[in-house]
């Protein structure tokens, strides 16, 4: 029996040592901590629930009773499509390479993934996990978009919109900024997508209503939200999933996390107060869609400060957010004329562009290891200019190319007639009761 314990230990060892050095990322196995892993799924799953149910409830409440559904579909398409292309490519594109334009194709489809490889952007949570955790922006974004034409585009333009949208501005702008691109190397400042996704989810969506022209009834009919009650559920999932969407990009389970969530909070809470203080003051009532309005409009605005703030900043970044969105969803929006439905330019597009000059001001070393304005590092001001001014370009430019280019497929809007019907029913064939 002794003999063949000492054979069996012979053999055993080899193999042993075979599966060891096998391992393709053994070495990356012993930088992955469990405590950040374990953050980053929850993280995770709190953006995914931002998209759905979050902003299909939020979108949905928003809109005329004949438009729900049509609206929840937009937000469940985004999911649907996005994850399928982020697999097979968008990844990739974004943050495999260092590239300063684009990344490569080497993960395309996730070759090469295996369970104990990482990415260099998130050196303590599998490669695996980093790569979902970022496809739930990819997703939200490219939904966010479809809050400025609710109400009249065509299901199957916006799936090709969407789809074209995501290639050619999300990726690279994701790229140019997180991925080791040309903002990046400059020292752009944009911890959880200020630039990356409200900014140009605002610039396409304000790009998009324009094309399209407004609704029918804009301006002389009543197109009060259906549902209110909706709207207040899909914020609350919003405020809470937030505390993923910047807490997690710090990427692991630390302090700097902790300083994000709550400073993204106070900017919430600051944001609603202050927009409903403004209507109290001017309309004599604090509405319910101001309030929310606010909340989010502060939770967009820190979000690229977020990571680089103290806490207290998040208060004052909350009330400037509160004022400046409120200032862009009625008179700038009534100066120019256009019909943004639900106020994806006001609100993210604004809050995206304040949140990201903010954080230029603000911005403390000892928390995000850059300096702002008031410690001293004017150049920083300058540097966030510069990421605005291409988002924004790039956003609104190619945004029209591809709308255009749409549009000689298929039409970007319903027909008159199946706009009054409601969209349930032109383009689902369903209603709600």
């Amino acid at each position: 029996m002794a003999g063949l314990l000492r054979r069996a230990a012979a053999m055993a060892a080899p193999i042993g040592f075979v599966s060891v050095v096998a391992s393709p990322a053994h070495a990356a196995a012993n930088e992955i901590n469990t405590a950040d892993t374990a953050w980053m799924i929850v993280a995770t799953a709190l953006v995914l629930m931002m998209t759905i149910p979050g902003l299909a409830l939020f979108y949905s409440g928003m809109v005329r009773k004949k438009n729900v559904l049509a609206t929840m579909a937009q937000s469940l398409a985004a999911v649907t499509l996005i994850s399928i292309l982020w697999v097979a490519f968008g990844y990739s594109l974004c943050f495999v390479g260092d590239g300063p334009w684009i990344g490569t194709l080497d993960r395309w489809f996730l070759a090469g993934m295996t369970l104990d490889s990482v990415n260099p952007a998130a050196k303590t949570i599998p490669e695996a996990l980093f790569m979902l955790y970022q496809m739930t922006f990819a997703i939200i974004t490219v939904a966010l978009v479809a809050g400025s034409v609710a109400d009249r585009m065509r299901f199957s333009a916006y799936l090709l919109f969407s789809v074209a949208w995501f290639i050619f501005v999300y990726i690279p702008l994701a790229h140019w900024v997180w991925g080791g691109g040309f903002l990046n190397s400059m020292g752009v400042l944009d911890f959880a997508g200020g630039l990356v996704v409200h900014l140009s989810a605002g610039t396409g969506g304000l790009v998009a209503a324009k094309v399209m022209g407004r609704r029918h009834g804009y301006g002389t009919e009543n197109l009060s939200p259906f549902d209110l009650s909706l709207a207040v559920m899909g914020t609350g999932l919003l405020w809470v999933g937030w505390f993923g969407f910047n807490g997690g990009s710090a990427g692991a389970a630390n302090s700097r996390a902790v300083m994000a969530i709550i400073a993204t909070h106070l900017a919430a809470c600051a944001g609603a107060l202050t927009w409903g203080a403004i209507e109290w003051s001017t309309r004599r009532k604090p509405s319910v869609l101001g309030m929310i309005s606010g909340a989010v409009a502060g939770l967009g605005t820190i979000t690229p400060a977020s990571g680089f703030v103290a806490p207290w900043h998040g208060i004052v970044i909350g009330i400037i957010a509160g004022a400046v969105c409120y200032w862009a969803c009625t008179w700038l929006k009534h100066r120019f004329d256009y019909d943004d439905s639900l106020d994806v330019f006001g609100v993210h597009g604004i809050g995206g562009l304040t949140g990201t000059l903010l954080g230029g001001v603000f911005a403390t070393s000892a928390i995000g290891g850059t300096a702002g304005l008031l410690e001293g590092h004017p150049q920083q001001l300058l540097i966030q200019f510069y990421g605005v001014a291409v988002t924004f370009v790039w956003s609104a430019g190619v945004s029209f190319i591809l709308l255009k280019l749409v549009g000689l497929f298929v039409p970007l809007r319903v027909s008159r007639e199946h706009e009054l019907e409601g969209l349930d029913i032109s383009q689902h064939g369903e209603a709600l009761q």
